[in-house]
């Protein structure tokens, strides 16, 4: 059967057109790239879980975020005296170590000055679960924007500690649901670090970590 002229030249032009969509989608994603002349890198994403003495605890991953942990409050602060244990809901704590490099790392008359210096100044965590029930404050936690304050030398490295999961967070739909039952959520929390070089290129990074959120201090999950 001989072949249609016309449906030949349609696929053709479809054809074409997928080709240069393909084409724009990757030039984009370079053009629209920071134009500093330095990367910032995450090497390593980690977190611990809240204390209710405020000091960090152990760094891993994945997160295991209690909803609720149970402290022992001295008078005033519960009536029944220090011995009654008491509910506390607490903040998780994140843990990043990052890289600058230079792009440009073949040449090596390229030499990193002052300018290709980075400054961290904020953070933005956004989850995601497998089973796509993705809307915040029914299937995950709403995102988290914060601001952190880390400036890391070209060729150097650097860490800050920022809060990943926030007690407010944990008194909101879905967590709170999990304070009365054993039930698990498993998420990958998504963090997007943003920054500048010195003379005000953008760049930012993103790293991700497993947190599994659940009633744990009373042994759910």
């Amino acid at each position: 059967m001989s072949e249609n002229p016309t449906r030949t030249r349609t696929l053709i032009r479809w054809a074409s057109l997928a080709g240069l969509v393909v084409a724009t989608a990757s030039c984009g994603n370079v053009v629209t790239s920071s134009r500093s002349p330095v990367m910032l890198v995450v090497n390593s994403l980690l977190a611990s879980p809240g204390t209710t003495s405020g000091a960090l605890g152990t760094l891993g991953s994945p997160l295991a975020s209690s909803v609720i942990n149970f402290t022992t409050l001295p008078v005033p602060c519960t009536p029944a005296g220090p011995t009654s244990p008491s509910v506390a809901v607490v903040s998780d704590v994140g843990s990043a170590a990052f890289s600058v490099v230079m792009k440009d790392a073949v040449d090596a008359t390229v030499t990193p000055t002052t300018n290709n210096e980075v400054t961290i100044t904020q953070y933005h965590v956004a989850y995601q679960r497998a089973d796509g029930q993705n809307t915040p404050g029914v299937g995950v936690p709403y995102p988290l924007d914060g601001a952190v304050a880390l400036t890391i030398a070209a060729n150097a490295t650097g860490t800050l500690t920022f809060e990943i999961v926030t007690a407010v967070a944990k008194q909101e739909s879905p967590l709170v649901q999990l304070m009365t039952n054993t039930g698990v959520i498993t998420t990958i929390a998504n963090v997007t670090f943003y920054g500048h070089d010195t003379v005000g290129n953008a760049v930012s990074v993103t790293g991700s970590i497993v947190v599994d959120f659940g009633n744990f201090s009373c042994g759910g999950g």
